[in-house]
């Protein structure tokens, strides 16, 4: 390649083999979202153990619950603008560490107001890490499997979730409920020494901030030794580019809440959200409701640990909309969720019926939701992408804070089972119909 040749970055991507330094991120990524889902899973896991240790009432578990998915939200508000503006790498690094250290202090709370307040930290650490984790990975990804990776690597989070059950399960008879947090902290620990040796910036950024050709070459020498010396980039963008009156292109929060990007952005905020409903409140209360209903406590944990295990399904989704519209692929799926939610709470004398409504009504709803940052990462253009991914998980994890007192609320208007599970159904029901009107306003076509 000659070296005064500039080279478009997607393109030379697109072109180039699939590397293993790409796969490196892939991988790192994957964990990061993987360790995000235990831990911010983990809570729901120890909440009958602290109910019995700590003598409390149930409502007064809400607080606990909703204190990490706070910070999960407000994390995400802040980090995505910071991201767009700063890098991904470091950022990144930091918000893991701090997810981790904070989950390893809150495994030796000794009252539920100091876990309140270390579960709050955590969350700060944990919606900053999972949007860089996504925008970063997809900014290194081919286009033809760009929704692909992204939905795969996203996978992560529900099998995090799960994965915290079963280990959950066996740990805390065994160890306690401070084991599975002291876990929690130590693995994201582990990871950000890996991240910091292995982890590049994106080169994204890196063009679109005018760094230093070196730099940006000696990554892309990474993916492709065909790159050359090169001194000149260009950074095509496939999505529509904001500007202002001035004329000069919108970045971060500017470009998200632009004319051309609101009506959008809102309806994936509400997807999102809608989804968020679903998977916190019955990661969080199915253990206590299956309980109720008539299981032993392993029993109740084991089962809701099936419900986030099927988002393993987001792959096939990752196929489906890098051929059709992405829209329309995952606003099926969350109409079929809104069945199989209403079904569980039509099953629950029947163990055998009501483990396959769960592990089926979880696998389709966890695919479509993990599907959600794909659809958002290829939504935005590099100059808003960080943000609009963050803001997405950030505004809808409001959805994460009002679960548990949804339930909560219901429990305490004596709502059977069944009735419950009615309500949980509706939300699935208006993530479809957000997407819907996603889809007439920025109509999709591949």
């Amino acid at each position: 390649m000659q070296n005064d040749q500039a080279i478009d970055i997607q393109h030379f991507i697109d072109k180039s083999r699939f590397s293993g330094f790409q796969w490196t991120i892939f991988i790192l990524s994957f964990l990061i979202i993987l360790i995000d889902g235990f831990d911010t899973a983990a809570i729901g896991y120890i909440a009958p153990s602290l109910l019995s240790e700590w003598d409390i009432a149930r409502p007064q578990l809400a607080p606990v619950l909703s204190a990490a998915l706070a910070g999960l939200a407000i994390g995400g508000i802040f980090i995505g603008p910071i991201a767009d503006r700063f890098g991904r790498k470091y950022l990144l690094c930091l918000t893991v560490f701090l997810f981790g250290i904070a989950t390893l202090i809150s495994a030796f709370s000794s009252s539920l107001t100091e876990l309140v307040v270390w579960r709050f930290i955590t969350g700060l650490g944990l919606g900053s890490a999972m949007p860089l984790a996504v925008t970063l990975s997809n900014e290194f990804a081919p286009t033809r499997r760009r929704a692909l990776l992204t939905s795969a690597m996203f996978t992560g989070f529900p099998l995090g979730a799960a994965l915290g059950g079963f280990l959950s399960a066996w740990m805390i008879p065994h160890f306690g409920w401070r084991s599975v947090l002291v876990l929690g902290g130590v693995a994201p620990l582990v990871l950000v020494v890996l991240m910091l040796v292995l982890m590049p910036e994106s080169v994204r950024y890196m063009v679109k901030r005018n760094m230093a050709p070196e730099r940006i070459v000696a990554v892309l020498k990474k993916i492709s030794s065909s790159v050359g010396h090169a001194t000149q980039f260009i950074l095509t963008e496939t999505q529509h580019v904001a500007v202002s009156a001035s004329g000069q292109e919108k970045q971060g929060i500017a470009l998200i809440l632009s004319r051309s990007y609101i009506v959008g952005s809102t309806m994936i905020w509400l997807t999102y959200g809608m989804g968020i409903v679903i998977f916190y409140a019955l990661i969080n209360w199915m253990p206590i409701l299956l309980r109720d209903a008539g299981l032993n406590a392993q029993d109740a944990v084991l089962i809701t640990s099936l419900f986030p295990l099927g988002g393993v399904g987001a792959i096939v989704f990752g196929l489906l909309m890098d051929r059709f519209n992405a829209n329309r692929v995952i606003m099926l799926g969350f109409i079929a969720t809104a069945f199989f939610i209403y079904m569980i709470g039509q099953v629950a004398d029947h163990k055998m019926w009501l483990v396959l409504m769960v592990f089926i009504g979880g696998a389709i709803m966890n695919t479509s939701q993990s599907s959600l940052p794909a659809l958002a990462a290829n939504f935005y253009p590099t100059a808003g992408r960080a943000t609009g991914v963050a803001w997405m998980m950030a505004i809808g994890r409001i959805g994460a804070v009002i679960a548990p007192f949804l339930v909560a609320e219901l429990q305490r208007r004596e709502f059977t089972f069944d009735q419950i599970f009615t309500v949980l159904a509706f939300p699935g029901l208006i993530a479809a119909l957000a997407l819907f009107i996603k889809n007439r306003a920025h109509p999709e076509r591949k």
